[in-house]
């Protein structure tokens, strides 16, 4: 369970964006992701309800401009967990996986659409279903919910808030 609240929390930094884009726009909300996206998170349901967690993440798009991924790692206390996923948008649904996809030990996303200053994605790991749905405060500030499916029900179990790290990233290079 502690891998898959990790994966799911890794889910709500998927759908960072840079500001309100209109309906019909997920190419352009999905280019928005490039950058550094970090923020705490906590399960508010479930076996672990009450862990707190904090994201580091960096985005940017496929070489496509439907498509982007995100690599980085969450961490709680001491503890890290690496993660990765890659999102494409064919016209008509969103397809990917958060690390290795539900047939490893991650999630598939199997459907998304944006709506106004947010975005809903589908989630999917064998019996488990659900839908991640993030909404845009600012420019720079994002809130994200993760639900699971409860019998007919949708039951909020991860909240997070991301901000865009508007420092520097420092490269180097070795030269002859």
């Amino acid at each position: 369970m502690r891998q898959l609240a990790a994966g799911l929390s890794f889910a709500a930094a998927l759908s960072a964006g840079a500001g309100p884009v209109m309906a019909g726009s997920s190419d352009t909300f999905l280019q928005t992701i490039n950058g550094r996206w970090v923020g705490p998170g906590e399960i508010v349901a479930g076996k672990y309800k009450g862990t707190r967690f904090t994201c580091d993440l960096a985005g940017g798009t496929d070489q496509a401009p439907s498509a982007m991924q995100l690599e980085g790692s969450c961490r709680v206390g001491l503890f890290s967990q690496k993660m990765s996923a890659r999102v494409s948008h064919d016209g008509r649904t969103y397809t990917g996986a958060f690390l290795d996809g539900a047939k490893g030990a991650g999630l598939d996303i199997v459907s998304g659409v944006v709506e106004g200053d947010r975005m809903v994605f589908g989630l999917d790991r064998k019996q488990l279903n659900g839908a991640m749905v993030a909404r845009l405060e600012d420019r720079d500030e994002l809130n994200v919910t993760i639900s699971v499916k409860v019998g007919e029900d949708l039951v909020p179990v991860i909240g997070m808030k991301l901000k865009r790290d508007g420092g520097t990233v420092r490269q180097t290079a070795l030269q002859d």
